[in-house]
């Protein structure tokens, strides 16, 4: 079950990096590179399943608050990229608020 869970974080670590790669390259001329958004949902849902394992199946202490932050900044992020998506030219604001986004996403991950 170990290896299940680090091959998801490994899914996991990937889709932000899509992510934030995808976005911080475009903000000079502002665009969601094709790749984002399964990046963002691939993130999402690695770490819905990472949570799963963690607190199911390994039997891990799960810090539920900082969960649910993540789960807000992730969801977030996933609408921002969706909405952006759609548009022929978001904004740097937008493209830029996902990069910010997704750093907090990292940042809120590595330092709580």
């Amino acid at each position: 079950m170990e290896l299940l869970y680090n091959i998801v974080l490994v899914f996991h670590f990937l889709g932000w990096a899509v992510v934030l790669g995808g976005t911080v390259v475009n903000i000079r001329n502002p665009r969601i590179a094709p790749g984002v958004l399964h990046g963002a949902i691939t993130a999402l849902v690695a770490g819905i399943v990472l949570v799963g394992l963690a607190s199911g199946p390994l039997d891990r202490d799960v810090d539920h608050v900082k969960i649910a932050v993540k789960l807000v900044v992730s969801l977030a992020v996933t609408l921002m990229v969706m909405l952006a998506a759609r548009k022929d030219s978001p904004s740097r604001g937008e493209v830029g608020g996902i990069a910010a986004l997704t750093v907090v996403n990292i940042a809120v991950a590595a330092i709580w």
